[in-house]
């Protein structure tokens, strides 16, 4: 064997081993299965309402794009997301033009909740009502 054969065996066991960590890398992030669950949230507010739901287990926002779920006051919406089957979903709503006044998790996700998430399992929330 030449040294030149040797160098490209060397080169070809490198390239093999980059090729399979990248598979693996690529593998492991197609094993977060899809799934879905369908938020049915009711506004009893007298004024309308903006909604966003937070993925606690990834950097998600739906709808996203700087967009929001609007509710009118009295409106009841399903909205159904696909999700990451297992992930942690929290809800954050506030009155439209009152970022101060809101339930779950709040705007941008800042505020704490002990009953505003869900898990992605597929099949529909119980009705969320946002009371005044």
């Amino acid at each position: 064997m030449n040294i030149m054969t040797g160098a490209r065996a060397v080169a070809m066991r490198g390239l093999m081993a980059a090729i399979l960590a990248v598979s693996a890398f690529f593998g492991g992030l197609a094993a977060a299965s899809a799934g879905e669950v369908t938020f049915s949230i009711r506004n009893s507010h007298p004024n309308a309402v903006e909604l966003e739901l937070y993925s606690q287990d990834r950097n998600h926002v739906w709808p996203g794009g700087n967009e929001v779920y609007y509710l009118d006051d009295g409106e009841t919406k399903s909205v159904p997301l696909s999700c990451n089957e297992g992930e942690s979903i929290c809800y954050g709503a506030w009155i439209s033009g009152d970022r101060g006044t809101y339930w779950g998790v709040g705007p941008d996700n800042a505020e704490r909740c002990s009953d505003c998430c869900y898990t992605c399992t597929g099949g529909e929330t119980e009705e969320i009502d946002l009371v005044p």
